[in-house]
């Protein structure tokens, strides 16, 4: 946190007035307090069940919903750990190309790229963290899960895998 200071009166200063340098911190600590990631963000995402299932059976998770341009910008960053059965569901509402990058993402993260019919498309294994390298879906994707990352080999997912969530058509 930045202090906040005025200069005490004095001949030519009114009392409780910012001068310029204290005007210059509030703009930074303003600034500041703006481009930190907050909680809040996370914490008003909505949650729901979906559906993995492979040849193993089906494995359950609960995602965080990124269906608006600011929570998919934000998506995972900033965040220490991602539990086991936790992820979050980008939906594009329609099907599209897209690409990810792993910017201001400390965990590593597996990337599954989902057609609209739910199904398994390709794979971004253990994408390093806070790489601006692009990670192309290769093809129109209706929605995109991130998992921890070794996730999806440790459920023993496969592409052509089927994902179960209210966004997919089956």
């Amino acid at each position: 946190m930045i202090p906040l200071t005025t200069r005490r009166s004095g001949p030519g200063r009114k009392p409780g007035r910012l001068n310029d340098r204290s005007a210059a911190k509030l703009i930074v600590a303003a600034a500041f307090a703006l481009w930190l990631p907050t909680a809040s963000a996370a914490e008003n995402l909505k949650i729901e069940g979906l559906d993995v299932v492979t040849r193993h059976g089906i494995r359950r998770f609960a995602v965080e919903i990124a269906d608006t341009p600011a929570t998919q910008e934000q998506g995972l960053m900033y965040r220490k750990k991602l539990g086991a059965g936790r992820g979050m569901l980008f939906d594009f509402h329609t099907p599209q190309s897209v690409s990810f990058w792993m910017r201001n993402t400390l965990i590593p993260l597996d990337i599954i790229f989902i057609d609209a019919d739910g199904r398994i498309v390709s794979v971004a294994r253990n994408a390093k963290p806070m790489s601006d390298d692009l990670i192309p879906s290769g093809g129109p994707v209706l929605g995109v899960l991130e998992l921890r990352g070794g996730r999806f080999a440790e459920i023993g997912a496969q592409v052509g895998d089927q994902v179960r969530e209210r966004i997919f058509v089956h």
